[in-house]
C-alpha cells in the first residue's frame, strides 16, 4: 500500500512522528482485506496485536510517498506472526515484527477455515 506524507504526519522538524509508522501498518493491514472486498472483522473475530517488536531504521518527511510490504512469516491455530516494512523507494525506513491474536469477546479463539483460506491466499 502507498501512503501519501501529509503534514499533519510529521512532528515539529517535518519529519514522520514515530507513531505513525504503526498506523500505516494498521491502514496497510486493513486495506489487504477492503481491496479484496473484504472486511478485517468476521461474525464478531479480529485480529488484535499482542507484540510488536519495530526498528526505525530512517525518517520519512512531509510529501515523501512511502510503500507499506507485508510477509506472513507463521500462520498458528490462534494467531500470526507478521513482518512488516516501510520502504522510500528503494530505501528501507521502518521494520516491525507483530504477533496478532484471533479473538471474539476478548478472548483467543481458532482462526476459521474462512479467514485462514484469505489469509493463505494473499501469498504475503
Amino acid at each position: 500500500m502507498k501512503i501519501r506524507v501529509y503534514y499533519d504526519d510529521t512532528d515539529a522538524g517535518g519529519i514522520v512522528y514515530h507513531a505513525n509508522y504503526l498506523k500505516y501498518c494498521e491502514r496497510a493491514r486493513s486495506e489487504l482485506f477492503f481491496e479484496r472486498g473484504k472486511m478485517p472483522t468476521a461474525g464478531g473475530a479480529h485480529f488484535v496485536v499482542k507484540h510488536i517488536d519495530a526498528e526505525f531504521i530512517k525518517s520519512a518527511k512531509l510529501g515523501d510517498m512511502i510503500e507499506v510490504k507485508h510477509k506472513i512469516l507463521h500462520l498458528g491455530n490462534a494467531s500470526m506472526k507478521l513482518y512488516q516494512s516501510v520502504w522510500l523507494d528503494d530505501t528501507k525506513l521502518f521494520e516491525m515484527n507483530s504477533v496478532l491474536v484471533y479473538a471474539k469477546n476478548g478472548k483467543p479463539i481458532r482462526i476459521d477455515e474462512e479467514m485462514r483460506d484469505f489469509l493463505t491466499s494473499l501469498h504475503l
